[in-house]
């Protein structure tokens, strides 16, 4: 079986519709993919409608924008129920923290001459029901100001960057906690990737699996180099927890990160799907 549990559309911040991305998948022989669009479940009716026209196994998920001492951390939830209260609540704040710092963006943007409008980054948002970084990038693209999103973020908008600011991130734990009561496993994504890995040590990754019950991270994954791999993975035995890998795939906004560049093994997806009964 071939399996990746990590993908975005249209509907968040990848440049596939649904239908372009399990049009994909069904080319490249995948026989499972996890669709996880940021924050929202606006992409599983798109999803759903696909998958079961391409004839793939569809594992139903969602990327949550978490955080742990003061670190962006992302959290996959896989099998939950999309209509749970409390999470929906969660996620509709994550969203507006996003919509809320778009201006302060813009404007640190301007001051440092290479402005976009606000509808110049709507027209890159399209279906998508939140804002994000990328979608600031590609208006950066469309400008003519940057080559393409990893341009923008290098020079602007990742943190620590000029035209950077924070939004509103719910703590780890509390992700973890809403993604169980809503009857789903909770993964940490590319946990020493990016902005997280330095606050998501193998201590504190031991701790969200004995004290808040995680169910795994991610082990493969394009962030990590062999040897964090290798780590990673003997942690996840160690702890009896889910290692899973998958490609993170944006479509052509993270071209080195094409699908299925990295997968799960059937036998992590076996006793994914045995643990959500």
């Amino acid at each position: 079986m071939l399996i990746d549990l990590h993908s975005h559309t249209t509907i968040s911040d990848g440049t596939d519709t649904p239908a372009e991305l399990l049009a994909k998948a069904r080319g490249l022989g995948l026989d499972v993919l996890a669709v996880t669009d940021h924050d929202t479940f606006d992409h599983l009716p798109e999803v759903r409608a696909a998958a079961r026209r391409e004839g793939i196994e569809l594992l139903e998920g969602m990327e949550m924008s978490c955080e742990y001492a003061g670190a962006s951390v992302h959290l996959l939830a896989y099998g939950m129920d999309p209509d749970d209260a409390d999470l929906g609540g969660e996620l509709a704040r994550i969203r507006e923290g996003r919509g809320d710092r778009l201006p302060r963006v813009l404007e640190r943007l301007e001051a440092l001459g290479v402005g976009v409008s606000h509808d110049d980054v709507m027209r890159q948002v399209g279906e998508a029901p939140s804002i994000g970084r990328p979608h600031i990038a590609d208006a950066l693209v469309a400008a003519g100001h940057v080559a393409d999103r990893q341009e923008a973020f290098d020079r602007f908008l990742a943190e620590g960057r000029p035209a950077y600011v924070g939004r509103y991130h719910p703590d780890l734990r509390h992700g973890i906690e809403l993604i169980h009561a809503a009857g789903g496993l909770a993964v940490v994504a590319h946990p020493w990737g990016r902005a997280s890995a330095e606050a998501l040590t193998e201590e504190v990754l031991a701790d969200m699996v004995s004290a808040h019950a995680l169910d795994g991270f991610e082990v493969d994954h394009e962030d990590h180099d062999p040897q964090q791999r290798a780590r990673l993975r003997a942690l996840a035995d160690r702890l009896d927890v889910l290692g899973t890998g998958s490609s993170d795939h944006h479509g052509l906004g993270k071209p080195t990160m094409p699908l299925a560049c990295n997968t799960t093994s059937p036998e992590a997806y076996a006793e994914l799907r045995r643990r959500l009964g």
